[in-house]
């Protein structure tokens, strides 16, 4: 079978963790040696039939996977338009998809002999994700947050302070989730034999976006398999919201070989301007930043540029290589969202089906929401990444309005 008959997944990354031209290593000689032993480690021990039968066990007992996938009936019937289907990783045990890559992690440190998890979060559910890990298989973890996403995100600050975890404050720069991802990989760096970095999304040099996106495929695996014993056919498009793009990775991978429209959702945020946006495939260019090449948004100086979106987990200044190359060669197709369309589906999907989604899924659920009255016979399988909890008091205190408003 030569490369282009495997599936997507073994097609791409290369030996070296290449996209075609995006990804790789780009990191000092030192951190180097250690990215090259996680990426010996999990071509070994992550594809060992122990490692792979103690995984999927988490999944199915601790997870509760594999998660339902739901037909809007009252959605659709109020849009009047494409059928819209959920994949409910909001059902995922702490309410995210992150537990799905963050059980691979730290179960790959426990046979590693880890003393320690390092890792970032933005909205706070990887950071939960991470502790929930840690608590599991006793390994103390340290989350490194931006100072405005703990204000943001308060309630998830306090599941990782309540699960052990020690949250790390990160007050540098715009205090968000670049400013985390560095603070985080410089206190990995300080000791990487005893700890390991367990990223939160699909970004990084060789191996993490390789890791997250396998850990993460399971969401694509099951979508599939559940939407055809649903319906008898594939769906016409699906969509899910990318900031790094951990989420939209797993799930895309289930239909990336198959005729299907694929969506990939960035938050545009107060509007078009460099600094109100985070729409890195929209606006970006290539660029290197925590050791990948991808798509990035510069400032003036070529610098990593200020990003901002309602949705913690959104705000990044680049995008995971695989959707880099995903878009450069059309088979992700890039669209925008903005905070007032987002905010309105978090609202909508409350009201109308009694689902609160995190407000990074809520930016896919409002394009699936356009996009139905665009081709009303058709069939859209949305991926609710995360359940919205930790963004109600943030959304009531900011966008109390929208409250008052019939959906």
């Amino acid at each position: 079978m030569n490369n282009e008959q495997l599936p997507a997944h073994k097609r791409l990354p290369d030996a070296k963790g290449f996209f075609g031209k995006f990804g790789g290593s780009f990191i000092p000689p030192e951190l180097q040696r250690e990215m090259d032993k996680i990426a010996h480690a999990y071509h070994t021990i992550c594809r060992s039939h122990d490692f792979i039968q103690e995984l999927r066990g988490i999944r199915k007992h601790f997870q509760g996977r594999p998660t339902p996938v739901y037909y809007c009936k009252n959605l659709t019937e109020k849009i009047g338009g494409a059928r819209i289907y959920l994949k409910r990783e909001d059902l995922n045990h702490t309410g995210a998809h992150k537990l799905n890559h963050c059980m691979g992690e730290a179960l790959l440190a426990k046979y590693l002999g880890k003393k320690k998890l390092i890792a970032e979060t933005g909205a706070g559910q990887h950071g939960v994700a991470l502790a929930t890990a840690g608590a599991y298989f006793g390994i103390p973890v340290e989350i490194h947050m931006g100072e405005v996403d703990i204000k943001k995100e308060y309630p998830n600050v306090v599941r990782m302070k309540v699960l052990g975890a020690k949250v790390v404050s990160v007050t540098r720069g715009d205090k968000t989730l670049k400013e985390a991802v560095d603070s985080a990989f410089e206190a990995y760096l300080a000791d990487p034999v005893n700890s390991i970095y367990c990223i939160g999304s699909v970004v990084g040099p060789h191996p993490f976006p390789l890791m997250v996106r396998e850990f993460q495929r399971v969401v694509g695996i099951e979508a599939r398999e559940q939407f055809l014993e649903m319906t008898g056919e594939l769906p016409d498009n699906v969509c899910a919201c990318v900031g790094g793009g951990s989420n939209a990775a797993g799930f895309f991978h289930g239909f990336v070989d198959d005729p299907v429209e694929i969506y990939g959702v960035e938050p545009l945020g107060r509007g078009a301007k460099l600094g109100d946006h985070a729409c890195s495939l929209a606006y970006g260019s290539e660029g290197v930043m925590h050791g990948f090449n991808s798509i990035m948004l510069k400032d003036a100086n070529g610098e990593p540029a200020p990003v901002y979106s309602a949705a913690s987990g959104l705000d990044y200044p680049s995008v995971g290589p695989e959707h880099a190359f995903w878009h450069e060669t059309g088979r992700e197709k890039a669209v925008q969202v903005d905070d007032d369309e987002a905010i309105t589906a978090f609202f909508r999907l409350s009201r109308l089906e009694g689902i609160i989604p995190a407000l990074e899924s809520a930016h896919a659920v409002a394009f699936a929401t356009k996009l139905a009255r665009e081709r009303p016979t058709d069939s859209i399988l949305v991926n609710l990444s995360g359940r919205g909890d930790k963004d109600l008091d943030y959304v009531m205190e900011r966008f109390g309005e929208y409250a008052e408003r019939e959906y």
